[in-house]
């Protein structure tokens, strides 16, 4: 249960960061981003790898650390999370959010960027928090959360850098029952960043053969 409410908190201020910061167009919104990931990582890295992610725990499921079972649940958890935030959101600012591409940016390029970006943050994810070779380091919130604010500052614009399907169900869920918004965008932050996930584990397993 400690890892499962580890990974409800850690994507609930996640996602809380995320909607703040967007909603108030903080110019600083990616490091404000990027940092809440990281910080939360070392609150719960110890306890339940701190994925905060779907597409991170499919790319840890595919690499072998983590079971179906609880693949599944930590999912639950992540989208609770999420959930949760975007309402919290909500009633402090009377205002909802919801990742979406630019404007003008054809869907196919958001999904290619979503898959990119989330490749790299599950691929690095892997390599600091499971690899033999990284085992016991003190950087790996530090890696992780940088990969992320450098996914927003490059692609923001172009995806809406969510990275995470988590970012995509939650705030889309209450966009659209709060905010009069609608369910057209999701598939965006599904099957780019599932795809990226599941290429991270991958390539990790042949990056790293033989490592269990």
């Amino acid at each position: 249960m400690n890892r499962y409410l580890t990974e409800f908190i850690g994507t609930f201020f996640l996602v809380l960061t995320i909607g703040f910061a967007v909603l108030a167009e903080a110019p600083l919104a990616p490091v404000a981003i990027g940092s809440a990931l990281m910080v939360m990582i070392f609150m719960g890295g110890h306890i339940s790898g701190a994925h905060y992610n779907p597409a991170v725990s499919l790319a840890v499921l595919i690499r072998g650390k983590i079971s179906p079972v609880d693949f599944a649940i930590y999912v639950a958890a992540q989208i609770a999370g999420a959930i949760a935030a975007a309402f919290v959101v909500y009633i402090v600012l009377d205002k909802t959010f919801a990742p979406a591409p630019g404007k003008d940016v054809l869907a196919w390029k958001a999904v290619v960027v979503e898959a990119l970006y989330t490749f790299a943050l599950a691929l690095v994810v892997l390599n600091v928090a499971t690899a033999k070779g990284t085992d016991g380091n003190s950087f790996y919130g530090l890696a992780i959360g940088f990969t992320v604010l450098t996914g927003a500052v490059a692609v923001g614009g172009i995806s809406g850098g969510a990275f995470n399907p988590a970012v995509g169900i939650g705030p889309t869920i209450v966009n659209a029952m709060q905010g009069g918004g609608n369910y057209n965008n999701l598939w965006i932050y599904l099957v780019g960043p599932f795809i990226g996930g599941a290429l991270a584990g991958v390539v990790f397993k042949i990056q790293h053969p033989g490592e269990a």
